[in-house]
């Protein structure tokens, strides 16, 4: 779970970057900036769905720490909150990438980032030990497969390079190796390119504002 947590902390301070970093008017670049929003916000909500569904039910039954969950549940509903916000703004914006309107959805996503940061901090420090003590590895490993399962086979490559991205060395040795044959192959001959330049693409404003990678 760390390490998905790492591409939303990742994605979600990129985010008012890239926005803000879009030109007056450039209505082509506020629909590519857009688009990864839209993914991003996707991607966030099929997580928050995944566990929901599985690890509250579990641990509301064996940890016996409602309060907890409750937190948990509590911190989705805020984030949902931010996010809706985020998405009435990102449509605003779109349709003309006025500047004003841009300024405007990066507040939001500050906004987004700030909630969201606190509820993967939380996550970290006081669910994931419960769930060490209270969830098998079968289930454990199904939680992982349902997360998969939200992302489109023509997006698996770039799901698989924004986890790998910040990866150490004994993580990616993990996700690659738990990877079918077929996957592995395709990550190594033509995914790890396809995911850089989608990076480049994305990022290159972020290149120019700070005379260095857009990261």
């Amino acid at each position: 779970m760390v390490v998905v947590h790492r591409v939303f902390r990742r994605e979600s301070a990129l985010l008012p970057r890239l926005v803000r970093a879009v030109p007056d008017g450039a209505t082509g670049r506020a629909a590519q900036v857009g688009a990864h929003l839209a993914e991003y916000m996707e991607g966030l909500r099929h997580h928050h769905t995944v566990e929901d569904e599985t690890i509250w039910p579990l641990l509301r039954e064996r940890a016996a720490d409602e309060e907890l969950v409750a937190r948990m549940e509590e911190q989705h509903t805020g984030i949902d909150t931010c996010s809706a916000m985020v998405a009435d703004r990102a449509l605003q914006w779109q349709r003309t990438a006025d500047r004003t309107a841009g300024q405007q959805l990066a507040l939001a996503l500050d906004e987004h980032r700030t909630a969201l940061f606190e509820h993967l901090d939380d996550e970290e420090r006081l669910v994931l030990p419960l769930v060490a003590q209270h969830l098998t590895v079968a289930e454990w490993d199904a939680v992982g497969r349902r997360g998969m399962e939200g992302i489109p086979k023509e997006k698996l490559m770039i799901a698989l390079g924004a986890l790998l991205e910040d990866a150490t060395p004994q993580e990616e040795a993990y996700f690659l190796g738990r990877a079918p044959f077929i996957g592995r192959l395709l990550w190594k001959a033509v995914g790890r390119r396809q995911y850089a330049a989608s990076c480049r693409a994305l990022r290159a404003p972020l290149s120019e504002l700070d005379g260095g990678p857009g990261r």
